[in-house]
């Protein structure tokens, strides 16, 4: 009976332990295609909201997408396995879109943030290649990109209710535009009769 029990709580604790792991992969052309977005910024806000938290990153450097200097990131943050965001740090990102105008933050992509002192760096040993390099190569071949200039998605103007005066314009011209439509059908079918 012994032996079960320590045997389900071997299998149990091994796997809870490899639960986190994700497959290594080398920094290529191969890599890079997985992702629409990837870019060098930092995190200028957090808020927390279990599935979909979000973290606002202010990009310094855009090497593949189409994005604004703000750009919103959606993560998991009930997940066990997930990226700790702290607002300040700068990171380099790979994403895909989840919407227009954000992403969506995934445990296992290449995403690392960095840190000060090398030989503390997991990502390093993991990945073997340092922020740095990392960053070199990035710009070498992916080249930097233009920011937007504003968010492709600007809610500001979206749903809003027009006022008495508006709404009462916009049923008077479709009433005209019914009627001189009314019209013209009419005049064109006692022509051809």
């Amino acid at each position: 009976m012994k032996y079960i029990v320590g045997l389900l709580f071997g299998i149990f604790t091994s796997y809870t332990s490899l639960a986190c792991q994700c497959p290594l992969s080398t920094l290529n052309e191969k890599e890079i295609a997985k992702y629409e977005i990837i870019f060098r910024g930092s995190v200028k806000s957090i808020k927390l909201n279990k599935l979909n938290s979000e973290a606002i990153f202010t990009v310094a450097e855009l090497y593949k997408g189409v994005i604004a200097q703000d750009f919103k990131i959606y993560f998991n943050d009930d997940d066990p396995c997930k990226l700790e965001l702290r607002v300040g740090d700068e990171w380099i990102i790979y994403a895909n879109y989840f919407q227009v105008n954000n992403a969506k933050l995934d445990y296992c992509s290449r995403s690392r943030f960095y840190i000060r002192n090398i030989k503390e760096d997991f990502f390093t040993e993991t990945t073997g290649i340092s922020f740095d390099e990392e960053l070199r190569y990035l710009q070498s071949n992916l080249g930097l990109h233009k920011l937007l200039k504003k968010d492709l998605n600007n809610v500001e103007n979206r749903n809003i209710i027009p006022n008495t005066n508006q709404l009462i314009t916009t049923l008077f011209c479709s009433i005209l535009g019914v009627i001189g439509f009314y019209i013209i059908v009419n005049r064109l079918f006692k022509k051809h009769k």
